[in-house]
């Protein structure tokens, strides 16, 4: 196996980590043998347990002496709940290793300058775009700016309706696209709705699968508004992650509430989603497009202070995807966000 095959193993090992780790970043991990064989993969495990590497050197066992370890991120070079990464590379007798991303963070970062002084070739940036704007994306986002990243979900018509004037809602986008967005929501750390869908839909904010079970990692749910909601409420079940209530209508007061999140779906309704781009917190959007046009009832987004077109938020187009009838179309920010200490 090449590095570049190595690598992309890494990252999709790295995806079972998103939602699971947090707060600490999702990283995969793949040590080769010294003959190129794979030999072990690894995915960071939850906080207090071991690091990707660590899980890939376990699976490697002495087949890792002499070989390669190819990581998402440069392996760790502190002792906090878990020993260093670069030191457990080293003991094991890894020769080479190949990083995507260097690691912004000051009290971890170090770990490549310790392997090359422990005489282990190392090599830094591997597909470090691919990695960067894949799972790695939302901690970097936290690294950067201090807060989570922020997705706004939108489903609605080609009008940009969500609900018909009647209130039915259930199901603009088809079973492809549905399937698609729970899937998401099993990566997530929270999905944050106001207190209004919350006492409207009474729904579950639970990440199911597509025969209806429920995936292993579930966000927490969170409600942003004054209102209480009633004892029976879905919400308040034990199938789905926890309950987080956060009594305001300011979408930082959501952020400040969850400290160790590192990616959040902000998911309705139009005044909640208003908000949060009003803010200026949303880094992206996941516009699932159905073919039908309602003419008529809630539009998707509602921002009180934009009254020109030169007030809009603008973004850019990051991919498409086609689900069944309907298109994913996701946007990115256009320029990243300061960070405002």
């Amino acid at each position: 196996m090449d590095i570049a095959a190595a690598m992309d193993r890494a990252v999709e090992a790295s995806y079972a980590a998103m939602g699971v780790s947090s707060p600490n970043p999702p990283v995969g991990a793949v040590i080769l043998a010294a003959d190129g064989t794979l030999a072990g993969v690894g995915a960071t495990q939850p906080p207090g347990g071991p690091h990707a590497e660590v899980m890939a050197l376990r699976a490697a066992g002495e087949a890792a002496r002499g070989g390669t370890a190819i990581v998402t991120l440069e392996p760790c070079n502190h002792t906090g709940r878990t020993g260093p990464c670069s030191q457990a590379l080293i003991e094991a007798g890894v020769a080479e290793v190949h990083y995507a991303v260097g690691d912004p963070n000051p009290v971890a970062a170090g770990g490549a300058d310790t392997l090359r002084a422990a005489g282990v070739r190392v090599t830094g940036g591997v597909a470090a775009d691919t990695v960067e704007n894949g799972p790695l994306r939302p901690w970097l986002t936290r690294q950067r700016l201090g807060r989570p990243m922020v997705t706004a979900k939108i489903a609605a018509g080609v009008d940009g309706r969500i609900a018909a004037p009647d209130g039915t809602s259930q199901w603009i986008t088809g079973p492809e696209a549905r399937d698609h967005a729970h899937r998401q929501r099993a990566h997530l750390d929270a999905i944050v709705i106001g207190t209004g869908t919350a006492l409207a839909d009474n729904p579950t904010l639970t990440a199911r699968t597509s025969a209806g079970g429920l995936y292993p990692q579930q966000p927490s749910r969170v409600v942003l508004g004054h209102r209480d909601l009633p004892a029976d409420a879905n919400l308040r079940d034990d199938t789905g992650g926890p309950l987080v209530l956060v009594r305001s209508h300011d979408p930082a007061d959501v952020l400040a509430a969850l400290p160790d999140a590192l990616w959040v779906l902000v998911e309705g309704g139009p005044h909640i989603l208003g908000a949060f781009f009003d803010a200026g917190l949303v880094d992206e959007v996941h516009a699932y497009v159905a073919p039908m046009v309602l003419g008529a009832g809630r539009s998707s987004v509602e921002i009180p202070g934009v009254i020109t077109l030169a007030d809009a938020k603008r973004f850019r187009t990051a991919h498409t995807t086609t689900l069944g009838d309907d298109v994913l179309i996701t946007l990115a920010r256009r320029s990243p966000t300061i960070r405002q200490d």
